[in-house]
């Protein structure tokens, strides 16, 4: 099934964010899993560290994307990459929501600051 439509996206919310679902095992895709993330306003999200690398889309707002210490504000059109195993913190600093597409392997996990490693379902 090439194709995914919007009503067979999977809404998942965890840390304060909301994980829109579209590319995983369960739309037809192998390799690659890709969401869209609702960060609301002034959202600092946790510090976790990734398995797989990760790509980042901003599809509006701003966000701080912080990749292995080094931070910048990307703005709607700017992308970033994250290598797998990087330590990785998203923050929205603003008073609006910002909007962010994602795309990793499936498969992906993610230890958090505390040691608790995660398995987002929005990766499998």
């Amino acid at each position: 099934m090439p194709f995914i439509r919007s009503d067979e996206a999977v809404v998942h919310e965890i840390h304060g964010g909301r994980f829109v679902s579209y590319v995983r095992p369960g739309t037809g895709s192998r390799d690659l899993a890709a969401w869209r993330v609702e960060i609301p306003a002034a959202l600092v999200g946790p510090t976790h560290t990734i398995s797989d690398e990760e790509t980042f889309y901003v599809l509006s707002g701003r966000l701080r994307l912080t990749i292995d210490g080094e931070s910048a504000e990307l703005r709607a059109g700017d992308a970033a990459v994250a290598p797998a195993g990087s330590e990785l913190a998203v923050a929205n600093t603003t008073d609006q929501p910002a909007h962010m597409w994602v795309t990793t392997r499936v498969g992906l996990t993610a230890k958090l600051a505390g040691g608790n490693t995660i398995t987002p379902p929005w990766a499998h």
